[in-house]
C-alpha cells in the first residue's frame, strides 16, 4: 500500500464525498446501495482512506447488533487511480483487527455473481465463497455470500 494514503474512521459527513464518486468508480450508477444511514449509524466501524488527491478507497462495514458473533462488509471501494496498490486489503486488514477486537469471530460479505473482480478479491482474502444463492435479495436478485472465520484474540 501506498505510504502517502492515511486510513482513519470514517465520519457522517464522508458520505458526501463517497457518494459523489461511486458512480464513477463502478462506471454505472450504483450510489443506490449506500445510502446516508449507513456512515449516520455505523461511521465508527467503517473507514475512509486518503491521500494528496483527496478520497483515495473506503470501507462501509458494521459490526452485527443481531448475531454477536458477525460483522459485515457493506461497500468498498478503491480510487481507480490506486487500484492494484493493496488498498483494499488493507482497509479488510484493519477491519478484521476492529471485527476480532469486538470479539467477532466471523466476517460475512456478499456480491452480484457477475462481479468476478470481487469474487476473486475476496476468495484471495481466505474467503469461503457460497452461492450464486437465488432470490437472496428477492425475487430475481441472486448473490453471492462470502464468509471469512476471523483469528481468535
Amino acid at each position: 500500500m501506498n505510504r502517502s494514503v492515511r486510513v482513519r474512521p470514517a465520519e457522517p459527513a464522508d458520505h458526501d464525498q463517497v457518494i459523489a464518486v461511486v458512480d464513477e468508480w463502478w462506471e454505472r450508477p450504483i450510489r443506490s446501495v449506500l445510502p446516508r444511514l449507513f456512515l449516520d449509524h455505523f461511521h465508527r466501524t467503517s473507514l475512509i482512506a486518503e491521500d494528496d488527491a483527496g478520497l483515495a478507497g473506503f470501507l462501509v462495514g458494521l459490526m452485527s447488533p443481531s448475531a454477536p458473533d458477525a460483522a459485515y462488509i457493506h461497500f468498498v471501494g478503491v480510487a481507480p487511480r490506486l487500484r492494484g496498490t493493496g488498498l483494499a486489503r488493507h482497509l479488510y486488514e484493519r477491519f478484521f483487527e476492529q471485527a476480532s477486537a469486538q470479539g467477532r469471530t466471523h466476517v460475512k460479505a456478499i456480491t452480484s455473481p457477475q462481479n468476478r473482480g470481487s469474487i476473486a478479491f475476496h476468495t484471495a482474502m481466505g474467503f469461503t465463497v457460497t452461492g450464486p444463492v437465488r432470490d437472496y435479495d428477492g425475487p430475481g436478485v441472486d448473490r453471492i455470500v462470502f464468509e471469512r472465520q476471523l483469528p481468535a484474540v
